[in-house]
């Protein structure tokens, strides 16, 4: 695999591991029990962005992993 195909491989795989790591970590104002007049109770209350940034970076390191090795043993 060419260097720019990994590169654009692992930046594809990382917005999609994007979506599925973020609801983890985002907790809703009416779980935190703060609800700010004029907004739903379930819009996010405090989400750590650098903590999701790096869990998501590890999470798609690993799945790059995988797709590197499925790749490589064709």
């Amino acid at each position: 695999m060419r260097a720019s195909v990994a590169i654009a491989t692992f930046f594809c795989l990382w917005f999609i591991t994007l979506f599925v790591v973020l609801p983890f970590f985002a907790h809703s104002q009416e779980e935190a029990g703060e609800v700010v007049p004029g907004t739903p109770e379930g819009a996010p209350a405090k989400v750590n962005p650098l903590k999701v940034i790096c869990v998501n970076t590890v999470v798609a390191i690993i799945a790059f992993g995988i797709v590197y090795g499925v790749i490589a043993s064709i």
